[in-house]
This record gives structure tokens, C-alpha cells and sequence, in this order.
């Protein structure tokens, strides 16, 4: 193990030992920097390496393609004090897989059958687009708080992956320059291409959030409607 690695040590759950992986970034120095949880909170901190362990065997990830360790190391630094732990979009394994691969993934969750991909906007477009002709005034109000929750949650898990993507971006082109000033045009090359690659993701994300803006904006608007006829009925 060595500074910039991601390690991971098994932790129990529900008192079940050994049932999930506990990832963190390795400081080189005997600390490693990882989401704990201190109370009721858990936070982006720096703690000796035994903390982390919690004498149990450390193991090293090894990622096919990830950030120099000077750049893994930037990346965990510049979260700690961080407290937006998120079991589904940004646990311990999400942030040790953004600081060495800038890529905030969760393999443990897909695994335990538990994916982004379940997120969904339930009856959003065709709420938008009838229900305040189809149902009762009551029954449309209920929906449409259902549905604005619904876009809230999945605006402020797209907005929290575009501001990582945006920092994967920066990170990539420092890996570009650092490759260049080595004289390592072909990790250059592939540091660029990821850039490229992460640019094209901000804007998907970027394009996703002003739809759901939109979405909400007629979403309150035919509440408004919805709320009218409930009060004239």
C-alpha cells in the first residue's frame, strides 16, 4: 500500500460481519482520509490508519486507469470535512472511486441490486400533461406533491454529480499537463480523451437539470390549477 491507493478494510452490517467494504484513500503517512461516521453524522476525515482498520486486514483496489497519486490525493483533500454522506449517491465507496478514477460509481450497490437507475420520475410527464382534466382536484394536489418531491430529489442527485464531473474535467487536464512535462505524450493523449469524455457528461447533466426545471415550473403551474378547482368545488 502507498500514498494515493484506495484501500478498503470489510465492515459489519445489521451485525453481520464482513458484509460490505469500507473505503478510503491512503495518505502514505500512516492516515487515510474516508467517510466516518461520528455520531449520527458521517463526515470526510482524516484518521490514523488502525482507526481505519479496526484491526482488520486492509486490501489495496487495483483500477486499470486512475489519477497520478499527487492528483488522488488533491481530489481527497479537497473534501474532507465533507458531510454529504449518501448511502445510494455518495457513500464511502462513491468517493474513493472519485478521488482515483474521478468516476463517483458504487459497484457494492449493484451488486446488493441497489442503482441509480431506480430513481424515476413516477407519472411526472403525464402529470404534466392531463391530470388536471383526469382527477379529482384532491387526488391531483397529492400526485403533484409526490411528483415535485420526486424532481427535487433527482435535481439535487444531478446536480451533485455535475459539480463532480466538473472537478473530473479540471483533474483531467492536470494529468494531461503533468503527463506532458514527463514527456508521456500517450498518457497525455488518454488523459485528454477522458477529459473530453467527462465534458460531454457535464453537459448531459447540465441539459437533464434545465428539463427537470422545466418540469417543476409546469408542475406548479397545474397544481395552481388543481388547487383553484379544489377551492371553487
Amino acid at each position: 500500500m502507498a500514498r494515493g491507493d484506495q484501500i478498503y478494510v470489510m465492515r459489519e452490517l445489521v451485525g453481520i460481519p464482513g458484509l460490505y467494504e469500507h473505503h478510503g484513500i491512503d495518505c502514505g503517512d500512516n492516515t487515510v482520509i474516508h467517510y466516518r461516521k461520528t455520531g449520527s453524522e458521517a463526515v470526510v476525515t482524516r484518521t490514523h490508519f488502525d482507526t481505519f482498520a479496526q484491526g482488520k486486514p486492509v486490501y489495496t483496489v487495483v483500477q486499470p486507469v486512475s489519477f497520478v497519486p499527487d492528483v488522488v490525493m488533491e481530489r481527497a483533500e479537497s473534501r474532507l470535512g465533507e458531510r454529504r454522506y449518501d448511502l445510494f449517491f455518495n457513500n464511502c465507496e462513491h468517493f474513493a472511486n472519485w478521488c482515483k478514477t474521478g468516476r463517483s460509481e458504487s459497484p457494492q450497490l449493484a451488486n446488493f441490486g441497489l442503482r441509480l437507475e431506480q430513481l424515476r420520475l413516477p407519472e411526472v410527464r403525464r402529470l404534466i400533461e392531463n391530470t388536471a382534466q383526469d382527477r379529482s382536484p384532491e387526488q391531483a394536489i397529492a400526485l403533484f406533491q409526490k411528483a415535485l418531491g420526486d424532481i427535487a430529489a433527482a435535481y439535487q442527485t444531478l446536480r451533485l454529480q455535475a459539480q463532480q464531473t466538473e472537478q473530473e474535467v479540471d483533474s483531467w487536464q492536470r494529468v494531461a499537463q503533468k503527463a506532458l512535462q514527463k514527456q508521456r505524450e500517450d498518457l497525455a493523449r488518454a488523459a485528454l480523451y477522458k477529459k473530453v469524455a467527462a465534458q460531454k457528461q457535464v453537459d448531459a447533466l447540465q441539459t437533464q437539470l434545465a428539463e427537470l426545471v422545466d418540469m417543476q415550473l409546469t408542475l406548479l403551474r397545474n397544481r395552481e390549477i388543481s388547487e383553484e378547482r379544489f377551492r371553487l368545488g
